[in-house]
């Protein structure tokens, strides 16, 4: 696996991203992923599944979304129109290069947002030909509600209700701690060592308004236009992090191809290191299947 640092433009500021190739001339089928919630896209974590699709002859572009990591932009804020944006634009750039096949490329989400916004920049753009994701969101009010207790729920939404009506008057969102306020962070989060990478690099402080946006997030509304293209889902049951309802509810709402692989006896950060090799598996076996298999189309009438 050869890596490259790239630059390049989304709305005409500067993201930073890292190019994973095969080896040899190309052209590759590509896929693009844009990293999971509060996660970056040179996170350690991510490196033994990019190597798999590599050594499977797919390249890989991970890139950081605006304002976060190494791209330009405003710092804290979690806006997933604009991460969409990046995606769609992260497939543009691939058009560019002379080792991608521009006619093979999908995409890559693993973890929360980052599954969701490979989703929605699917259903958004016919040009990314397949999707395959873990631990997805498919409604991002239903992902809130289920962190905290009813009557913390309604407190919650007066709150960034409030937020948001002082912002449009005066600019001013309150900043708060993203793994409290936005998301509550679950006790096997807190436990969780493998993202210390990511952490240490992270803003402590974000916009509440970003709940906002993260309220009106539903990947759930588009699944259904990745039709004829593929749909691989993979989630674990009982799931405390991401839980496993929203990729039944996006499995069952998204059409033909698609599947779905549910895991049992694991937990959402132990089953990306328990279960590597068969989900490293699932993710090469459709991505040969529905993107690097060779292009037909069969009109019938």
């Amino acid at each position: 696996m050869r890596e490259e640092r790239v630059e390049y433009l989304s709305e005409g500021t500067k993201v930073v991203g890292w190019l994973r190739l095969p080896e040899g001339d190309g052209p590759f089928p590509a896929v693009v992923q844009g990293p999971g919630w509060l996660g970056l896209a040179d996170a350690k974590a991510y490196v033994p599944w990019h190597k798999a699709l590599c050594d499977s002859g797919v390249a890989v572009l991970s890139s950081d979304y605006r304002g976060h990591g190494q791209s330009d932009g405003e710092r804290g804020w979690i806006i997933p129109e604009r991460m969409v944006e990046d995606i769609i634009n992260s497939v543009t750039y691939l058009e560019t290069r002379p080792e991608i096949d521009r006619r093979r490329i999908g995409a890559f989400g693993m973890g929360g947002i980052g599954a969701g916004n490979a989703i929605l920049a699917a259903g958004r753009d016919p040009r990314i030909r397949t999707v395959a994701v873990q631990s997805v969101v498919a409604d991002g009010a239903l992902w809130f509600q289920r962190m905290r207790r009813e009557y913390e729920w309604v407190e919650y939404k007066k709150r960034v209700a409030e937020d948001a009506r002082r912002y449009v008057l005066t600019g001013v969102s309150e900043m708060v701690n993203p793994r409290v306020d936005l998301m509550v962070g679950a006790p096997e989060r807190a436990n969780f060592s493998g993202k210390k990478d990511v952490d240490a690099k992270m803003e402590a402080e974000f916009h509440l308004y970003s709940a906002h946006h993260l309220m009106r997030y539903r990947p759930i509304d588009v699944v259904h236009h990745l039709a004829g293209r593929g749909l691989l889902i993979i989630g674990v049951d009982d799931d405390a992090v991401t839980p496993d309802e929203h990729a039944v509810m996006l499995y069952e709402a998204a059409y033909e191809p698609k599947k779905l692989v549910r895991q049992y006896e694991t937990s959402h950060y132990q089953s990306y290191t328990q279960n590597f090799d068969r989900l490293s598996r699932e993710f090469v076996d459709w991505y040969q299947r529905y993107l690097v298999a060779p292009l037909f189309e069969v009109l019938e009438g």
